[in-house]
């Protein structure tokens, strides 16, 4: 694909759209520059971006490709018409008038998907689940684990803490982290704060070569970076592991989204149906 301009519209974040076409264009090598317009919810903001697009399309010679999430027909309309400069995908067009003909009736056209935000139980669930996890990252606290729905364990800087952000912010999941260290592997148990809850414990590990990486651009130099020591503890943890019989995998190669649904399918199924 050639390189160019996408542009990601929407009445509220944003957020969808990019999701959405970012996992479309993985599909396509190439790099492109990105450019995110959330809130345009009305005419005006729309006839701005109209004349931004094209003049995008001017200046690169080629069509920009321009994902929208927008409720409001006049606005759509705007950057759906012959005016604007660009390939659009639509993913209103694309998914919410074909469940209009199917379900026999009209969507509401809420604009903004957070738009009921402090009303909604889910969103305040969220929200309860970031604090939890903040609280309660890299073993800050063994206070109230019990109320954990997992504990990701893993040596540092293995991927626990981005991990459990994701499954709080996206699916309301209260993940504590729990580091794995050689005062562990010493003992050869798990640490005593996590073993009344060892089944809501899920496994991080990491191939060395990689987490050598990631501790040298945090303390370069160091006997906690060292690639020996980095072996030492992953073979450590992995072992630690298969004793108490923890599920789990590798971060190496996998991105966030799919560790998150790897927990959830096996440590909590139930948030998979909603």
């Amino acid at each position: 694909m050639p390189n160019r301009t996408v542009f990601f519209i929407s009445d509220g974040t944003g957020i969808t759209a990019e999701t959405f076409g970012n996992s479309i264009l993985a599909q396509f090598p190439g790099k492109r520059r990105h450019i995110r317009r959330p809130f345009i919810d009305s005419v005006e903001k729309a006839l701005t971006v109209q004349g931004e697009i094209n003049a995008t399309a001017a200046a690169e010679g080629v069509k920009p490709v321009v994902f929208i999430t927008l409720a409001r027909d006049d606005v759509r309309d705007i950057l759906t018409s012959p005016e604007c400069q660009c390939l659009m995908m639509d993913m209103f067009g694309a998914f919410v008038e074909p469940l209009e003909v199917e379900f026999g009736i009209k969507s509401n056209h809420r604009v903004g998907r957070f738009s009921d935000a402090a009303k909604s139980q889910e969103y305040n669930e969220r929200i309860e689940a970031i604090n939890f996890s903040l609280a309660h990252d890299d073993g800050q606290s063994a206070k109230n684990l019990e109320a954990a729905d997992v504990i990701l364990v893993g040596v540092s800087r293995c991927g626990k803490t981005p991990t459990s952000l994701y499954l709080a912010m996206q699916h309301g999941i209260k993940a504590a982290n729990y580091p794995l260290i050689p005062e562990d592997f010493d003992r050869g148990q798990l640490p005593s704060s996590l073993a009344p809850h060892k089944k809501k414990c899920f496994g991080l590990t990491i191939d060395p070569d990689r987490l050598s990486q990631i501790r040298n651009e945090r303390r370069p130099g160091s006997k906690y970076a060292a690639f020996e020591n980095c072996r030492y503890e992953v073979a450590e943890a992995e072992t630690m592991m298969k004793r108490h019989q923890i599920a789990w995998l590798s971060s190496t190669h996998k991105s966030i989204e799919e560790i998150a649904t790897t927990i959830l399918r096996d440590i909590r199924p139930d948030r998979l149906t909603y």
